[in-house]
């Protein structure tokens, strides 16, 4: 007698296991898209959320003990009000903007800033905290507000960089003669808030149409987030003088 199995029932049930792995397949793919999924959508909240409480929070923490204990609404509430110390600050330092806006009000800062810059160790400190934050909230300055492309590290090899102010006279004095030179700043990836800082002759520094946004998102994430919207033809800065 011959048990030999039958070919077509062989072929029927590696059919049926073929079948049910690629079912098998498709539900752990469904399952790890949707988990991945939820990873790239709770991710960047959770993160956002945790770091407002947490400057929030630090806010509040410098604030509140300068506040009398009458003015807190814990005072009157069986909870704190996250933020108030936070809402505090701000008015504090609008009230501070307006006041140094009159005569009296300014008067005041600079008797109080003379009195700083007379002070050793602390001058130079106040000085250039001063000049830094000055420099970066100005709503005139152009300070890190265009981007460039330099030819770094190697030749060849393109970099992001923002562009900072052209040479001051005494650093332009000791640069070679004939190109004027601008300062660019080269952030590191992933974290844009580290880099270098150098001059470069304005001829070898490539100005492209993106915003600094966008390329701090793109140096941030090695180049994965690409700007977004159409970007203009790169040109290379003028020279003032008329060379390019």
């Amino acid at each position: 007698m011959d048990e030999r199995p039958d070919p077509r029932e062989l072929g029927a049930v590696l059919t049926e296991i073929s079948a049910e792995s690629a079912r098998s397949h498709g539900a752990a793919a469904r399952l790890r898209r949707y988990f991945l999924t939820g990873v790239v959508i709770a991710g960047p909240l959770t993160i956002t959320a945790a770091v407002t409480w947490w400057f929030i929070s630090l806010a509040d923490g410098w604030v509140k003990p300068l506040i009398p204990s009458t003015i807190l609404p814990e005072s009157y509430l069986p909870f704190a009000i996250p933020g108030f110390g936070l809402l505090v600050a701000l008015l504090g330092l609008t009230l501070l903007g307006f006041l140094t806006a009159n005569l009296v009000g300014r008067a005041l800062i600079e008797a109080s800033e003379g009195l700083l810059e007379r002070t050793p160790v602390v001058s130079g400190l106040y000085k250039g905290m001063k000049q830094i934050f000055s420099t970066v909230f100005s709503t005139t300055g152009t300070t890190f507000r265009t981007v460039g492309l330099v030819e770094y590290p190697t030749k060849g090899m393109w970099s992001i960089v923002f562009l900072s102010k052209e040479a001051a006279p005494e650093v332009a004095s000791g640069l070679p003669h004939g190109d004027e030179h601008i300062g660019v700043f080269l952030p590191c990836s992933p974290n844009p808030t580290t880099g270098f800082f150098f001059y470069l002759p304005r001829k070898d520094v490539i100005e492209i149409s993106v915003s600094v946004e966008d390329a701090a998102k793109l140096v941030m994430s090695a180049g994965l987030i690409q700007p977004e919207g159409l970007i203009k033809k790169p040109r290379k800065l003028e020279d003032p003088s008329g060379q390019t």
